[in-house]
């Protein structure tokens, strides 16, 4: 199983490419692509045709994956874009913290 710095739920900056500075939640991690689905970054338009439910076929905006490494998840006592570190906490399982936060306490 490959241990990313970026899991589903957390809150990540974009620091590279057109949306770059902009922040969004974490909707779907890709693990195969290296990629994940940010709520509100990296829109799209996507043509649907018309099925038998619609009549008509329409224009959809819709998320599309970004690279991991464009990716920072944001301090949760900071709010600032920081590193991720991993350590084991008292029960021996690996947990990520972030650098930047003072407590060195766990990323949830």
């Amino acid at each position: 199983m490959k241990k990313f710095h970026i899991k589903k739920g957390d809150n990540v900056y974009v620091n590279a490419g057109e949306d770059k500075g902009s922040k969004g939640r974490v909707l779907k991690v890709l693990v195969d692509e290296y990629k994940a689905i940010v709520e509100g970054v990296n829109m799209v338009y996507k043509h649907k045709k018309p099925t038998s439910e619609s009549a008509e076929g329409n224009i959809v905006e819709v998320e599309a994956p970004i690279h991991l490494s464009n990716l920072q998840p944001i301090c949760p006592e900071t709010g600032k874009p920081t590193k991720v570190g991993r350590k084991k906490n008292k029960e021996g399982k690996l947990v990520r913290f972030s650098k930047k936060s003072t407590k060195k306490e766990e990323i949830k």
